[in-house]
């Protein structure tokens, strides 16, 4: 079965009127158990990522400041969240979960975190709602430890995958492609191996057809591993996304997607990405699509 990463600290205490709509990893969680994607012998809980993964990442300054909750009032603005100690938990918790499923992954060919995807996150500071860039700490974890050499991210979150650029921009084994709106947050955009940059009120046809495009243009064969940040704010109906692609036009993605390095067999690590969809529910099931496509891909193939 696909192996799935989840931890109840996920869902951080930041008050039920933040704009940020942090239930949404619980209930992701009960949904696809009760959906039967998750069950016991596929269920695995993360500890909190190490010092020592983070600095391959993050400066140390910063890592003690999220430690020590010593955040400027700044510093907490840019992030967007309060600086607590269930912010801190979950932000070692969530980036554990995504070096976890990276190494299930390796083995299992398919393996998706719960949360992630913190795409925002520069090595000295947190933006965006992100904290740790748990992608590029479990990239680096991969080249260091897994001998790993050439790892794809590949971006389609709504908003550009900043951090992450900034992070590998000199890194010859990382490749990073963000496909995202070019009129949105952050204003100030990084240069990434292949941006793609969309127009407001994008549909499902084109954007497929920009999808398919993209992965025609990259060699996927030269890539050994592939972490698929798989944001749904590109959906008709979220807050902040702008782009008009369905719930039916997501499922379309996440298939064309993780089918596409699935039948190459290159690894595969899921991450949620972001989502601030004005009906919840439907905001939850939007996320599940990664894991339901991921596991229908490998039950498939058993």
């Amino acid at each position: 079965m696909l192996p799935i990463i989840n931890h109840p600290d996920y869902v951080a205490q930041i008050g039920d009127d933040h704009k940020f709509p942090i239930k949404k990893f619980g209930e992701l969680f009960k949904l696809l158990k009760e959906d039967e994607i998750i069950k016991e012998n596929n269920l695995h809980i993360p500890g909190p990522v190490s010092d020592a993964d983070l600095a391959r990442v993050h400066t140390l300054d910063y890592i003690n400041k999220i430690k020590n909750l010593s955040l400027s009032k700044d510093e907490e603005r840019k992030l967007g969240f309060p600086i607590v100690p269930s912010v801190r938990q979950r932000s070692f918790v969530a980036t554990g979960g995504t070096v976890l499923a990276a190494q299930l992954a390796l083995k299992h060919k398919l393996a998706c975190n719960t949360a992630g995807g913190s795409h925002h996150a520069f090595a000295d500071s947190g933006n965006g709602y992100c904290v740790f860039n748990d992608v590029a700490v479990a990239a680096e974890k991969l080249i260091a430890e897994n001998n790993i050499k050439n790892i794809l991210i590949y971006d389609l979150d709504v908003h550009q995958g900043d951090g992450t650029a900034k992070i590998f921009q000199n890194n010859e084994k990382v490749f990073t492609v963000s496909i995202h709106s070019k009129k949105n947050y952050p204003l100030n955009k990084q240069v990434s191996n292949l941006d793609i940059e969309l127009d407001e009120g994008i549909k499902d046809d084109e954007y497929l057809e920009v999808v398919n495009q993209s992965l025609q243009k990259i060699n996927s064969s030269s890539f050994d591993f592939v972490f698929y940040v798989a944001g749904v704010d590109i959906h008709e109906d979220d807050r902040i996304g702008k782009f008009k692609v369905s719930a039916e036009g997501i499922k379309k993605r996440d298939e064309l997607v993780i089918k596409h390095f699935f039948d190459k067999k290159i690894p595969l690590c899921g991450v949620l990405g972001g989502g601030y969809n004005r009906d919840f529910n439907q905001l939850v099931y939007l996320h599940s699509i990664l894991h339901r496509t991921c596991h229908s891909l490998l039950t498939y193939e058993s």
